[in-house]
């Protein structure tokens, strides 16, 4: 027993009906807790530090069934008992926010990390995953065997490794999960060996020329045009999720922003274009059913060329709005004869929820709810919605689906 800990909360850990740790000591996953907090990516937000030790130690400690949204929102982020949730959204714009820096931190600094902690879409209870890493067997031949009348000296720790690789074998078909409907969505585009291309475009920004003082009066030729320097902010965050999500599938991929993507290599494997409204590849989806005119008033999203209800009327300069729609497509194309996956919103927030349907089992499950049999092999399209709330996109849900 830990120091600290009493009977009844060890019973309350191991006699719990929900397991997040399963079976992993508490001193891994403190340790985990610790280098994720330590992270550049939360180093830089105290509320996301102490959201994330709050529903770990609350875990650990045996009451995951008491992380609910109120009390996190009095305890965390001191609220008042009065205090309604449905009035005040801060506890779920922070636990997404939360998400999107631990799939940061998995992607770059704790890729190699023993022991991950996830925090699972529409819960506050955590999940502690062991990360496997395979090791290596390192087998010396002597220079002289001893034979005899059976199996060599040199040859037996072969022969111990193989069985424990096939007894491993068989442990995991006994015990590995059964298909999501995400590794159905993803069947037809990692069918292959041949890494997936992520791309994410670039977003035209004007620049201010430096040299302007506060004094003058600001005309057309003090701003500079800058193709292919920027990436949304979102569509970053989309790469990432979609990234990790790859690596949890062991599929391997390679990342290539904007124009470092050739037609070449839409054509020798299958790619993820992320993001694709406002660059050159916006041409291969102009013939798709539903289609991004970007340059369209007011943006919106467009059925066989003609205008529909899915718009942004009243998008702001700043491009920061309250909803925002988008579209994901998954399809064999006819011009690269390869897998293409497209997500991309009107806005990067459209983009960031486009990745996470695509990434998340329950909201994929709900928006192909209506699909007909044999979706998992044809071509399809979403179209979906979503709100935007304190600069961070909620669950999106689909409007309209369309499959052929």
């Amino acid at each position: 027993m830990g120091e600290g800990q009493t009977p009844e909360t060890t019973h309350s850990v191991r006699e719990s009906g929900h397991d997040p740790a399963r079976g992993i000591p508490e001193a891994l996953v403190r340790t985990a807790l610790d280098h994720v907090l330590q992270s550049q990516g939360f180093r830089s937000s105290r509320r996301s530090q102490e959201f994330l030790r709050y529903v770990v130690e609350r875990t650990l400690e045996g009451q995951a069934d008491a992380l609910k949204e109120r009390s996190i929102g009095i305890d965390v982020f001191g609220r008042s008992s009065s205090y309604d949730p449905s009035d005040d959204a801060t506890v779920r714009v922070k636990a997404g926010e939360v998400r999107k820096r631990l799939g940061l931190y998995y992607a770059s600094e704790g890729r190699l990390d023993e022991v991950r902690i996830d925090l699972p879409h529409g819960a506050y209870v955590p999940e502690f995953h062991r990360v496997e890493v395979a090791a290596a067997l390192e087998i010396t031949h002597p220079e002289s065997a001893e034979t005899g009348g059976g199996w060599p000296r040199w040859a037996m720790p072969l022969g111990i490794a193989v069985m424990l690789a096939i007894a491993a074998g068989v442990a995991w078909l006994a015990t590995r999960p059964e298909s999501t409907v995400v590794d159905q969505f993803w069947a037809p585009v990692l069918h292959g060996s041949a890494p997936v291309l992520l791309s994410t475009a670039y977003v035209p920004v004007y620049g201010v020329d430096p040299k302007m003082a506060p004094e003058r009066p600001t005309k057309l030729e003090d701003f500079v045009l800058l193709t292919d320097q920027f990436v949304g902010g979102g569509d970053m965050l989309a790469v990432t999720r979609i990234a990790a999500m790859l690596n949890r599938m062991h599929r391997p991929f390679r990342v290539k922003i904007g124009s470092d993507v050739s037609f070449q290599d839409l054509r020798t494997a299958p790619a993820v274009l992320i993001g694709y409204s406002y660059t050159r590849w916006r041409d291969i989806s102009k013939e798709l059913r539903f289609f991004i005119d970007a340059e369209s008033r007011p943006r919106m999203v467009t059925d066989n060329g003609k205008p529909t209800q899915w718009s942004l009327p009243n998008l702001p300069a700043d491009r920061r709005t309250s909803e925002d729609y988008a579209i994901v497509t998954r399809v064999f194309h006819p011009d690269t004869q390869a897998m293409l996956v497209e997500v991309a919103g009107i806005t990067q927030y459209g983009t960031e929820a486009g990745a996470d349907m695509i990434s998340n089992p329950e909201l994929l499950a709900e928006a192909l709810r209506d699909a007909p049999q044999g979706w998992q092999n044809k071509n399809l399209q979403l179209v979906l919605h979503v709100k935007v709330i304190g600069g961070a996109p909620a669950s999106p849900k689909a409007v309209k689906t369309y499959f052929w």
